[in-house]
């Protein structure tokens, strides 16, 4: 039962803290769609699509609006591709892009392949056509999980990977390469992520499930501002509290949700999620604990503290809390890191120290189109090492933008933002990346 008390607090996070719903996510098992030919498999995908998910997008509405709770995206997301193709898959990509379209949802993630031990036929044509998918589609996301702390790394589609980056930039150059910004390659990639680009229905999904995502660092930051000066102590108490307080409400949204249309409730992610709205920064709470600027010395201290918090608030007010959950940090979707980032503060490398101990990781990273290909692939194989060895999600979301060099800015708008162009460290790694094979699993993936 939600009381009278926190149905006030809510208004009033919703109303002068940026609180919202970020999203939900219908996952649809596409299992049974799979067809030798290609383009039967793909009228199966549209037609299972537009079955199941038919309601979606008018019940979040109807949610949104009885309640008075802004839920900013309904999305879908479904089986990995490469598990139902059994040809080319670019009939499918279409069908899929072509249904979102019809659904009316913003993104629908799950051309994605599974590859953390090594790649299938259907894997293969799959990473091969993720360039041009990602250049004629305009609402499918693509992810890859490249390794997990059970398989190691698979090096081999590592350095594949930073060659489709680099493709799929040139590809969608004329759009600041935006096609690279629904593109994200993981490590121990979860199976019930809400948010894009990485959602995907994973196969120990049912055959269909409604996953939230919650967001406010607003609602986060303007708690901080009450306790100015206090302890530690106390900074985390008042995080576990307010993502208590978030969480409830993504609680109550994904049950009314799961019950209006007849699916299961999966989980609520209670990931901080920011938008380049001002208020709305990850960035602007590691300030409030008394940081100058995010990326300075303590960031990756506050962060942990932040990211710790959330977590053990937001578990007391679900019992299914799932996904990623917990602070993200995409550069060119939160104005503070993105003014950290124009002024110098904040450097990849300092990112990269920050995702050991925050949801995913680096994401939404603009470098210079002169980035190479092996140089991508690095950074991938050293985000992918500290997730293998810390048994976490991460991830890389990177923009070699083309034409441009450190310091400028590329565009994206909507939710997606924009960053400033950051440097890259451009000492080769190429022999390394040519090694190819498997880096093995580490000693902490033995415990049965």
């Amino acid at each position: 039962m939600i009381e009278t008390g926190e149905i006030l607090q809510t208004m009033e996070m919703i109303r002068e803290q940026n609180f919202d719903i970020r999203t939900i996510t219908l996952g649809i098992n596409l299992l049974d769609c799979s067809h030798p030919d290609a383009d039967e498999c793909a009228r199966r995908v549209y037609d299972k699509i537009c079955r199941v998910a038919k309601n979606h997008v008018r019940t979040g509405e109807n949610i949104e609006r009885e309640l008075g709770i802004p839920i900013v995206n309904k999305r879908i997301s479904v089986t990995p591709v490469s598990l139902i193709c059994q040809a080319d898959p670019r009939p499918i990509a279409k069908a899929l892009d072509a249904a979102a379209k019809e659904m009316g949802v913003n993104f629908l993630g799950g051309y994605s392949a599974l590859m953390h031990k090594g790649a299938t036929r259907a894997d293969e044509r799959l990473l091969d056509s993720i360039p041009e998918v990602m250049a004629t589609t305009e609402r499918l996301c693509s992810s890859v999980n490249i390794g997990s702390t059970r398989a190691g790394i698979n090096m081999d589609a590592v350095a594949q990977m930073g060659r489709i980056i680099k493709q799929t930039a040139e590809m969608t150059a004329d759009n600041d390469s935006l096609g690279c910004a629904k593109l994200v390659v993981f490590c121990n990639a979860v199976e019930d992520n809400p948010f894009m680009a990485g959602a995907f229905c994973g196969v120990g999904e049912p055959e269909a499930v409604i996953n939230v995502g919650v967001s406010g660092p607003g609602v986060v930051k303007r708690a901080l501002e009450e306790v100015k000066g206090a302890s530690f102590d106390v900074v985390a108490e008042t995080i576990k509290r307010t993502a208590f307080k978030i969480t409830r409400v993504g609680q109550l949204v994904a049950r009314e949700a799961s019950q209006r249309l007849n699916i299961p409730f999966g989980i609520v992610d209670l990931s901080l999620a920011p938008t380049p709205a001002r208020g709305d920064s990850v960035a602007h709470i590691l300030t409030e604990m008394g940081l100058d600027m995010a990326g300075g010395p303590g960031t990756t201290a506050a962060l942990a503290l932040l990211n710790d918090a959330v977590k053990k608030g937001g578990v007391m007010a679900s019992n299914h809390v799932g996904g990623l959950s917990g602070a993200f940090i995409p550069v060119s979707e939160d104005i503070g890191m993105i003014e950290a980032a124009a002024s110098g503060a904040l450097t990849l490398e300092k990112l990269e120290a920050m995702t050991c101990v925050c949801s995913v990781g680096l994401d939404m990273i603009a470098v210079p189109g002169d980035t190479s290909a092996e140089t991508i692939s690095g950074i991938i194989a050293d985000e992918a090492a500290i997730g293998m060895v810390n048994s976490k999600t991460t991830a890389v979301r990177i923009i070699p933008a083309v034409g441009k060099k450190a310091g400028d800015t590329v565009e994206f708008g909507g939710l997606l933002g924009y960053a400033p162009v950051m440097p890259v460290n451009t000492t080769s790694c190429e022999k390394f990346i040519a090694r190819g094979g498997r880096i093995p699993a580490p000693l902490q993936s033995l415990k049965n």
